[in-house]
């Protein structure tokens, strides 16, 4: 079938913006869920995006939004599927806000790329507490380092006094691209400089973990809504940030290879991060998913095939260990060569324990020959892409443990662009019918590659692909 010119496709207008920032730790998650809360409380549908892998973000973002949020990455999703993603939103919300990743211009896929792609004016957040006339600076820098990004303005973030802010602003060349001061935020008053929203290992602090979760998020719309930039019409945002969204060209569906098949899914504190866009790649695929607890002392349930997702483990040892049904219902399941794809934290669970920073071992389920160790610095981190007999599938890696085995290797993922060679990536352990990896997949990337390693005897389009050192594309 022709495809149709772009001319010739829908489009779908929203207000839209990117929250980007000069680099991390700035205040972009804050102040994307202060955006979200505050638009939400007025009435608004509001759907947020994040710029990059990310499963901790995008659980404060779904809170501040009430709708899932899926990531945006031009590499790891690809374009087709970020404009698809972004057209869909656009025909069923009000507002949709993009949360950044690094600073602006960080990255070969930079946020500043994703937003000059798609015509998005960037909402850059500065954290300002100690600095004055140099706030100017970094905005004048900003505004002019590529001139085919359009700047909203910037936002001065962490601000002392209402002294600091106006000093702040009488810094800026352009006074239009104040959007305001976001003083700091606290919900103690003997601790006013606290973190609103707390970090730990791996970023910020699960937000279905903290009681008051929703009155944080609140108080950060309270402190936005005190700001220009929260105290635009309704009419203003129309005006400056609306953006036309083009339908991509229509894809076939995905098959139903799944069809007939129950995947059992652990999800809880110690098994959460997940990408809603991989349940929803399984479901498309004609799966029945079937969600249970392991921390909570759930059995497994009956299925034909598990996905052990990654997460905090090493947070809830005991109660994983204390769960001795469901380390032989997980026996039982390998007994009959049953399919398990276990990333990350999903895969530390299934080793014979983990040593952590105090040199102490945890005895976990036994099911993998292979020891984990925490280490204070990160063991892991960035894209990463997996050449599979079926396909290349694409994903990344964020740990800061190391796994010991002995197990068989069958495969190493790589960094874009890298050969697939000894060293170069996240190994992938193969035990029977375990596959078990640091290795983080976005499963949309390459259906064809997950339903194989749910057990689907799908066609091979490289034999060799396992093993051979290859370029990847």
């Amino acid at each position: 079938m022709t495809d149709t010119t772009v001319q010739d496709r829908p489009t779908a207008a929203c207000v839209a913006l990117l929250i980007a920032a000069p680099a991390s730790g700035q205040g972009k998650t804050t102040v994307t869920v202060a955006l979200a809360r505050l638009h939400a409380r007025q009435g608004r549908r509001v759907q947020v995006f994040k710029c990059g892998p990310d499963f901790l973000d995008p659980q404060w973002l779904r809170l501040a939004s009430g709708q899932p949020v899926h990531a945006l990455d031009r590499w790891m999703n690809g374009e087709v599927d970020v404009r698809a993603r972004l057209f869909q939103a656009a025909q069923s919300n009000d507002v949709l806000l993009i949360e950044g990743v690094m600073g602006l211009f960080d990255g070969a896929n930079s946020a500043a790329e994703l937003a000059k792609s798609l015509g998005i004016s960037a909402v850059v957040v500065v954290d300002a507490s100690a600095m004055a006339a140099t706030f100017g600076a970094i905005a004048h820098g900003l505004q002019h380092y590529d001139p085919g990004l359009q700047l909203a303005g910037v936002l001065a973030n962490r601000v002392a006094t209402a002294h600091h802010g106006e000093m702040l602003r009488s810094g800026l060349r352009d006074p239009a691209l104040w959007l305001g001061a976001m003083h700091q935020v606290s919900l103690d008053a003997a601790k006013p400089r606290a973190n609103l929203l707390p970090e730990r290992h791996l970023g910020l602090v699960a937000a279905h973990e903290l009681h008051d979760a929703a009155e944080r998020l609140d108080a950060a719309a309270d402190v936005l809504a005190q700001t220009p930039l929260g105290q635009l019409s309704w009419q203003e945002w129309q005006q400056r940030w609306t953006v036309a969204f083009t339908a991509p060209a229509v894809a076939a569906p995905v098959p139903a290879w799944l069809a007939g098949r129950r995947i059992a899914v652990a999800r809880d504190a110690a098994f959460s991060f997940i990408y809603t866009a991989n349940l929803e790649c399984l479901q498309a695929m004609g799966a029945e998913l079937a969600f249970f607890s392991p921390i909570a002392g759930d059995r497994l349930p009956a299925c034909d095939a598990l996905w052990l997702p990654g997460g905090y483990p090493e947070l809830h040892l005991p109660a994983l260990k204390a769960n001795a049904g469901l380390q032989l219902d997980l026996q039982a399941h390998l007994e009959q060569r049953k399919p398990v794809w276990a990333e990350c934290g999903g895969m530390v669970a299934l080793a014979e324990g983990l040593t952590d920073l105090d040199s102490r071992w945890h005895s976990l389920w036994g099911l993998l020959p292979a020891q984990a160790v925490m280490h204070q610095r990160l063991a892991g981190l960035g894209m990463q892409q997996l050449l599979t007999p079926w396909g290349m599938l694409r994903g990344h890696t964020f740990h800061y443990s190391k796994l010991q085995s002995e197990a068989l290797e069958v495969a190493r993922s790589s960094r874009p662009g890298q050969a697939a060679e000894s060293g170069k990536g996240e190994a992938v352990y193969q035990q029977g019918s375990i596959h078990a990896s640091y290795f983080h997949a976005w499963f949309p990337s390459c259906p064809q590659a997950v339903a194989a390693l749910l057990g689907v005897d799908m066609p091979v389009v490289d034999p060799q692909a396992w093993h051979r050192e290859a370029l990847n594309a």
